[in-house]
């Protein structure tokens, strides 16, 4: 079995209490993990998640 692990933040766009540029956006970062019966595996561990690495990613 694979699951879905999708932490994420909304932003809704009429906070008042978040800085303006921040309203009305979303971000999730997800990852796909495979079951077994001895045990889990990533299948999402090689993409990329910290903003130094997407921007590289970005860059090419």
């Amino acid at each position: 079995m694979v699951m879905t692990v999708e932490p994420g933040i909304y932003i809704s766009p009429d906070d008042e209490t978040v800085a303006k540029k921040w309203r009305g956006i979303g971000v999730r970062i997800e990852d796909d993990v495979l079951i077994t019966k001895d045990g889990n595996d990533v299948l999402s561990k090689d993409v990329p998640k910290t903003i130094a690495d997407i921007e590289a990613l970005m860059a090419r």
